[in-house]
């Protein structure tokens, strides 16, 4: 299945979040997001005093600690702004849908601002073939990276490519068509 108005070529924008952790009263760490004609950005959001919720393994993967987001994070309005700017208006793609817009519904919660992008599932736009695929694709080309640190602007730039490439590998295959 492919959305109506994204051609098999087309490059998507995408977004990641890396949070405190999984499950009830984690929170929103970082946002990053690749735009689709690439550009990138990436902010750390510094945890409001209510939000206590931290898992060890969490900040292993992502390695931002406690004490980085004191010194370096945003304010949650400034976060919540900075993100309205850059997205307005615009359908933005997660590889873990689930998550990510909970995490973005509470950082906008909290903020007590209205969310101006729609956050879709990249799923949503992938047929049966491409979703077969996907994951090879991404671990490739995770490996082509090299030892890239597992961050959320990092992680939309390889979900991005990972959509370009299987694109690229399924055009005129599985019902898409080529360009």
């Amino acid at each position: 299945m492919l959305i109506e108005g994204i051609c098999a070529t087309e490059s998507i924008a995408v977004l990641d979040v890396e949070a405190s952790g999984f499950g009830r009263g984690s929170y929103p760490i970082e946002v990053g997001f690749v735009l689709a004609n690439g550009d990138s950005h990436c902010v750390l959001v510094r945890p409001e005093p209510n939000w206590l919720h931290w898992s060890e393994e969490a900040e292993a993967l992502h390695g931002i600690t406690r004490e980085i987001l004191q010194l370096h994070g945003l304010p949650i309005s400034e976060v919540a702004s900075f993100l309205n700017e850059h997205l307005a208006g615009q359908c933005v793609y997660s590889d873990a849908w689930g998550n990510d817009s909970c995490w973005l519904g509470r950082l906008y919660d909290e903020a007590e601002r209205s969310q101006f992008f729609k956050l879709e599932a990249l799923s949503c736009l992938l047929s049966e073939g491409q979703c077969e695929c996907w994951h090879s694709v991404k671990d490739q080309l995770q490996s082509s990276l090299g030892g890239r640190r597992h961050r959320a602007s990092n992680d939309a730039r390889l979900l991005q490519k990972t959509w370009l490439r299987t694109l690229q590998l399924t055009s005129g295959k599985y019902g898409v068509p080529s360009s």
